[in-house]
């Protein structure tokens, strides 16, 4: 399905920001440079941007730029994985996840006061597979050891995994972005997620939570 774009003048009129917030929150990274699409038209080289993206980003910039910097943005807006350590239990307490999801990941991984973000972010990914009813808690874990196996080795965390289904066998593949991946008829796909989109989500979510260095802010 082609993507639908969005000119850089309905943007600005759309979202009432001006040319240079705009350009600014791009050099500050807020804004990724492969959005801003060149492309020629009747009156000359116009430029556009994927418009559900685009207005989503734009969306989470102004509902979150007056508690935080633009680079604290910038970090909270970027697939990679953040060196945040979070405590076990303000996962729960914050429902951060859910005991469920923790007790699958800790049945393979075993039980930890402290975890890294890389750790919670398979696990949130878990438990918004589990919530949606896609999977089995024994596929989940099909899916935890593939991430903690092979996430790491895709730079910045761009990576798409994709559940199957096919006579009843459920396997699990990780794919670089962009990809282009043709099942056999036979062959359900479960569900097919963009890892650094799960990223920004779980990050905007922490922040939310008042989740910073370990530690939830008190509300």
């Amino acid at each position: 399905m082609e993507t639908e774009l969005i000119s850089k003048k309905e943007l600005l009129e759309l979202t009432d920001i001006s040319y240079g917030q705009l350009y600014r929150w791009k050099r500050k990274m807020l804004i990724p440079e492969d959005w801003f699409i060149r492309k020629s038209t009747f009156t000359g080289q116009e430029t556009f941007f994927p418009r559900e993206k685009i207005l989503d980003r734009i969306g989470k910039i102004k509902n979150m730029k007056e508690g935080a910097s633009l680079d604290e943005l910038a970090e909270i807006l970027s697939p990679n994985p953040s060196d945040l350590q979070i405590q076990r239990q303000d996962l729960l307490d914050k429902d951060i996840v859910s005991p469920v999801a923790l007790d699958l990941y800790e049945q393979s991984f075993g039980k930890k006061t402290t975890c890294s973000f890389t750790n919670v972010l398979y696990m949130y990914l878990l438990d918004s597979l589990l919530r949606s009813g896609e999977i089995s808690a024994e596929e989940g874990k099909i899916i935890i050891n593939i991430l903690d196996d092979h996430f790491a080795s895709f730079q910045n965390g761009q990576c798409e995994l994709i559940f199957i289904r096919k006579l009843g066998v459920s396997a699990c593949l990780l794919s670089t972005i962009p990809n282009q991946i043709v099942f056999d008829n036979g062959t359900k796909i479960v569900t097919q997620l963009n890892i650094a989109d799960t990223t920004e989500e779980f990050k905007t979510k922490l922040v939310n939570k008042g989740v910073t260095d370990g530690k939830t802010s008190e509300e």
